[in-house]
């Protein structure tokens, strides 16, 4: 497969795919999340919950949901429920993975969605949380997907509205959230990262197809860690993109 053969979204949607594994339960978010499930649904994971925030739990993604309190995404659920319920499962630690974006993201995985600039007074206000603050809050294992750039890759977030690891190790369970929770990879146009065990800070994992170490440092606004061995993601293969392209978004709606 060349590695011009396929966009950005694509590729992000690929990526974040082959996170999921089968048999296990994933709070899906709007937008690329979605098509990454349905296309893990279709390679490796047909046996992958999807979770959605106003109650669709276990649906099959046939066809692409526009949101995530559309009627597609509670197709050949096995539960039917409401938003209460969901936050709840996630309380109750029954949600392994949780996928989220978000504006900007710092080195301990703190996550903005709410504004850009001084909270009362923004230069963008954005969507806000929605459930992004309960998934980052009680999911086992939470998944950030973003484009990569040092606008969005920041040393100190404008407003926390979805907790990552906070201020660094113990600063999680000091604020009252469940132990072994909190980030786990964030899945970018450049790379893929995860978290230090001990500092907490993000690490670089992976690189890209074509991208190189050196750009992902230039469009990270501060410091990452980088391990001495750094492997280089896969680009999307035949299979991936036609079943992308063909049976998730045959419409072209996001890709």
């Amino acid at each position: 497969m060349s590695e011009k053969a396929f966009n950005p979204t694509e590729l992000l949607i690929c990526s974040a795919s082959r996170l999921m594994p089968d048999n296990t339960t994933a709070f899906i978010g709007t937008g690329v999340p979605m098509l990454a499930a349905s296309l893990a649904q279709k390679m490796h994971a047909p046996n992958l919950v999807t979770i959605f925030e106003f109650g669709g739990t276990g649906a099959i993604l046939d066809d692409l949901p526009m949101a995530v309190g559309e009627r597609r995404t509670f197709h050949k659920a096995v539960v039917a429920s409401g938003i209460r319920d969901i936050v709840e499962t996630a309380q109750r630690g029954f949600i392994e993975y949780g996928f989220l974006g978000g504006a900007q993201i710092d080195p301990f995985g703190n996550l903005n969605s709410t504004v850009i600039g001084d909270h009362d007074h923004p230069k963008v206000r954005l969507p806000g949380s929605g459930g992004a603050n309960d998934v980052g809050s009680h999911c086992w294992q939470t998944i950030a997907i973003m484009r990569h750039d040092r606008r969005r890759f920041v040393e100190k977030v404008d407003f926390i509205t979805t907790p990552g690891y906070l201020t660094g190790p113990g600063a999680r369970e000091a604020a009252g959230l469940p132990p072994g929770t909190g980030p786990y990879r964030v899945v970018t146009t450049l790379a893929v990262m995860g978290y230090h065990p001990d500092t907490k800070r993000m690490m670089l994992l992976a690189t890209q197809p074509g991208v190189t170490v050196e750009q992902v440092v230039e469009n990270t606004g501060f410091q990452l860690v980088i391990p001495d061995d750094v492997e280089r993601n896969q680009p999307p293969t035949e299979e991936e993109l036609r079943i992308l392209r063909e049976e998730v978004d045959k419409d072209r709606l996001y890709i």
